[in-house]
């Protein structure tokens, strides 16, 4: 008697276990088949409101570059090299078709604007304000095949009046 207990007991061990694996086995193939969740897309900069008088630094200016030129790699040397003087890293990318840009430009709605202010003092004697909605976050820097790089530029320009400008995130400052 005590035998067929025994063979009765480990039977209902031996189920029990088995349905223990098969919950174990279909919990894993759901969490290793599930979808990665998706990653909070960070914004290139923020809108930051600008007082009359109030000093605009470069790490508060968001800058993205266009390669207008044939040049490979000119837009991504253009904004290492201002990312070095301190602007804040935007977007990279080529000018449209249409964009015939020999030495450098600064496209922009807004063309007193401190922050393009300040990032043309970066760009030479030579740079072409063009009022143009811009392409990409921040000032859009666009260099064509004659731009020679990135010079000195100003420590802060003042802002005339009240305005805003695209600033990196929070965390990147």
């Amino acid at each position: 008697m005590r035998s067929a207990q025994a063979r009765l007991r480990s039977a209902v061990t031996m189920a029990a276990l088995a349905v223990l694996l098969l919950i174990a086995v279909a919990w894993g193939w759901s969490a290793v088949s599930e979808p990665f969740p998706e990653g909070e897309e960070v914004a290139t900069c923020t809108s930051t409101t600008v007082e009359e008088g109030e000093k605009v630094y470069p790490d508060q200016v968001t800058v993205s570059v266009l390669n207008a030129g044939g040049r490979e790699g000119l837009a991504n040397r253009t904004m290492t090299e201002l990312v070095d003087e301190g602007l804040g890293k935007g977007e990279l990318g080529n000018a449209p078709e249409d964009a015939d840009v020999k030495g450098v430009e600064i496209w922009a709605a807004d063309l007193e604007n401190p922050g393009v202010r300040l990032v043309r003092s970066f760009l030479g004697d030579d740079v072409k304000l063009v009022r143009r909605d811009p392409q990409l976050p921040g000032v859009n820097v666009v260099v064509g095949e004659d731009f020679p790089g990135v010079t000195n530029g100003r420590k802060s320009v003042a802002a005339r009046e009240d305005t805003t400008i695209c600033s990196p995130p929070a965390d990147e400052l």
